[in-house]
């Protein structure tokens, strides 16, 4: 079987424990897809651990991404080749369903038929820079909702730092090759069981954490609700009936677990701002954001990736905020 091409690094394992070889497949979209910027939207911040890339994707590098799926922890390695293909590698108990969901992950699953990009100017042109644009989904519901729940009401910073502190300290370590030390989200227990001191010292509000943890009690119920319901507005009523979590918190794990190209994330600090600017040249609210996004009804979300794609964005205006620490130390 050839192989993915890929080397780690640092494998900071017992050396006398020899790696598992991976399970190994091609993939060849039906349509040009991005395959790095459709993966990367599923990325907490730099330091995440359950990510890393080697770049440039599609020039050789190669993209890491560890799970928890239904059937255990799998690691991923994806290489996007000359002409578009993928070719993946995945290794631990959840690899064959890794495998078998990459097509959803690299934006499949996501149709831009009836997306009408000439209703605005810029959004054409973003549309004939990014035609490979895809929106891609990981099918996997509560590790969703427990990263949106902890990016509520913070700075990104905080959040991604809270991500990577509890699943480092309570999650699975990867199994594989990896090319720095990774690891899986905890399960659905292991985030229920998570001491109330951890989620101090990772810097994570209390109304967060309880929510997840209060969440986690329903967590299989949750799921199964989510995953079979009709639509976005069926999934955001699964959502918003749990406490602490609002519309957009449902809308983000909408966006991630289910790749809603309609989802918006109304509440937010900065997006509306955006979007206002990017169509408009002037910052808008909530209100004024939907007004705006109307036209693409269907294809808000894939408008909004544009956006970001074709760095339309608001030049930032005074200096980056450092939120306090009130942590003991």
């Amino acid at each position: 079987m050839r192989s993915i091409g890929v080397r780690a690094h640092h494998v900071p394992r017992d050396l006398a424990t020899p790696v598992e070889r991976p399970l190994e497949t091609d993939y060849e979209p039906s349509r040009p897809v991005d395959v790095g910027r459709a993966v990367a939207a599923q990325r907490h911040g730099r330091n995440d651990p359950t990510y890393f890339s080697t770049s440039p994707f599609g020039s050789g590098g190669v993209v890491w991404r560890v799970s928890r799926t239904p059937l255990g922890v799998a690691t991923l390695a994806l290489r996007q080749r000359v002409g578009g293909g993928v070719r993946a590698a995945a290794w631990g108990p959840g690899a064959a369903w890794a495998l078998d969901q990459l097509p959803a992950l690299c934006g499949a699953a996501d149709d831009p038929d009836g997306f009408d990009a000439s209703r605005h100017p810029s959004v054409a042109e973003w549309h004939r820079r990014h035609p490979d644009l895809r929106i891609g989904r990981t099918d996997l519901v509560f590790d969703a909702l427990v990263s949106a729940i902890m990016e509520q009401k913070v700075t990104s910073m905080q959040a991604f730092s809270a991500w990577r502190s509890i699943v480092t300290w309570y999650g699975e370590r990867a199994p594989g090759p990896t090319p720095r030390p990774m690891f899986a989200p905890p399960d659905i227990e292991g985030w229920r069981h998570v001491p109330s001191w951890a989620w101090h010292r990772a810097g994570l509000e209390p109304p967060q954490s309880r929510t997840i943890v209060e969440t986690a009690r329903r967590g299989d119920t949750i799921v199964r609700a989510a995953t079979s319901a009709a639509d976005g507005e069926a999934r955001d009523r699964v959502f918003i009936r749990l406490r602490g979590v609002g519309i957009w918190t449902s809308a983000e794990t909408r966006i991630r677990a289910f790749g809603d190209p309609d989802a918006v994330s109304t509440g937010d600090y900065h997006l509306a701002h955006q979007v206002g600017f990017a169509l408009t040249g002037h910052r808008t609210d909530d209100d004024g954001m939907l007004e705006l996004l109307e036209p693409f009804a269907g294809h808000r979300q894939r408008v909004i990736r544009l956006i970001y794609a074709g760095s339309a964005l608001e030049p930032r205006r005074g200096p980056r905020l450092h939120p306090e620490d009130h942590r003991d130390r």
